[in-house]
């Protein structure tokens, strides 16, 4: 059914057809027909960031940037379901079209520019929600801050999102907001951290709860590059690390029709960089941070490449849009059963 579906959504625009989707399928909820697509949940509890997840399979951040499709999403066997990246104030984004697909690589290029309602309407949708499972909520800055005040926006973030989110993800990667990948590197970093890490814990202190702190980070990172952010973030204590956002990298997509577009490209061809990064990154951490593992799983055996790489945890969002709730099902259980046979 989904290959049908996915044909008639793929005759338009990638924005168009995203938004379409999502809208039918919280039709679908509201009117308790989710069945016709919904996946059983895969039963593979597994502890990370002092969390117990049902299974290793997420959803990644950017489907739903508001979190309005939460309910209608938790049919399809997520394990967890991370909502954003949410900006503190409301932003429109950069101009479309700025998502592209690239049907015969199984990619998409995107330049949204965090795009959203503002965390204040993401919290609203968030506490509508029935979902009671586990809830990631990333953050960004807005557009128009300049970078060495992004802390702020990041702050005004973490202290909003506190009490709704199982964990917390500080969005550092994005290639679509000027300036933001730089936060990556460096006395930046470091200040950046020490902010972030002194909120949480006055937020642990106010909620009597300790909320998990995630970071994501790019894929068109050196060696040099993941083995300082590793000890940094070791120096930091950071709960997670979400490896890795999209790449800038053309060189598998090269003559592909869009491969010329700017932005961030996702889905198959970034499989193998990004395991490259959790792999280096993984060793560099001496696996004392969980890492979080996105980027390119479209079948069981690019998750399970992520897991041998020493992720903890898979994210999927390209692949779902090419392969349809069928792939959280197939990959929760591959993994499951791969993690069986160890």
């Amino acid at each position: 059914m989904y290959s049908l579906l996915r044909s008639l959504l793929f005759m338009l625009d990638g924005e168009r057809s995203h938004h379409l989707s999502l809208n039918s399928l919280n039709l679908l909820n509201r009117l308790k027909l989710s069945g016709l697509l919904s996946q059983p949940l895969v039963d593979d509890p597994v502890e990370v960031m002092g969390i117990k997840f049902p299974n290793r399979v997420g959803l990644a951040a950017g489907l739903d940037k508001n979190g309005e499709y939460i309910d209608a999403l938790s049919h399809f066997g997520f394990g967890f379901i991370e909502v954003g990246t949410v900006t503190p104030r409301p932003q429109p984004g950069n101009p479309k079209p700025r998502l592209f697909r690239i049907k015969d690589a199984e990619a998409i290029i995107n330049r949204m520019g965090f795009n959203n309602d503002g965390v204040d309407a993401l919290l609203s949708n968030v506490e509508k929600a029935r979902f009671n499972g586990v809830l990631g909520i990333n953050i960004g800055k807005n557009f128009d801050t300049p970078v060495e005040k992004a802390v702020d926006d990041y702050l005004i973030g973490m202290e909003k999102i506190y009490r709704r989110a199982d964990y917390m993800v500080v969005n550092i990667s994005s290639p679509n907001t000027p300036g933001l990948r730089d936060l990556q590197f460096g006395e930046t970093l470091k200040s950046l951290l020490e902010n972030l890490k002194k909120k949480q814990q006055e937020l642990h202190q106010e909620h009597k709860v300790y909320k998990p702190l995630a970071i994501k980070i790019a894929p068109d990172l050196s060696a040099t590059d993941i083995d300082q952010l590793a000890d940094t973030f070791r120096q930091f204590e950071l709960d997670g690390i979400i490896a890795t956002n999209t790449t800038f990298d053309r060189s598998k997509v090269e003559g592909l029709k869009h491969a010329e577009e700017q932005g961030g490209l996702s889905g198959k061809p970034l499989a193998s960089q990004s395991t490259k990064v959790i792999k280096r990154l993984v060793e560099a951490l001496d696996d004392s941070i969980p890492v979080i593992g996105v980027g390119g799983i479209t079948d069981e055996q690019s998750a399970i490449d992520k897991i041998e790489a020493g992720a903890k945890l898979v994210q999927i969002y390209s692949g779902f849009i090419y392969h349809g709730p069928q792939l959280v099902y197939e990959v929760a259980k591959a993994l499951k059963e791969h993690q069986q046979n160890q």
